[in-house]
């Protein structure tokens, strides 16, 4: 019995996308993303140098003699 059920609407037509804004940057935005890009840079390089193990573990070799009373 489809013959009883409405149609369905025309849909309504579609409107093209505005034009995107500009994405040139002024030699000031550049200058000023280059300088937080090199301080996070720094930061990283801080960071990882106080890691003491790497992708396979611990790379400091192991101390296996143990002391003795006697000193040595």
């Amino acid at each position: 019995m489809s013959f009883l059920t409405p149609k369905m609407p025309a849909l309504p037509p579609v409107q093209p996308l505005p034009e995107p804004p500009s994405t040139e940057l002024s030699q000031e935005e550049k200058n000023r993303i280059a300088a937080e890009q090199a301080e996070i840079e720094r930061k990283r390089r801080g960071r990882k140098s106080t890691i003491l193990t790497g992708p396979l573990g611990v790379e400091a070799e192991a101390e296996t003699e143990k002391k003795t009373l006697l000193g040595s």
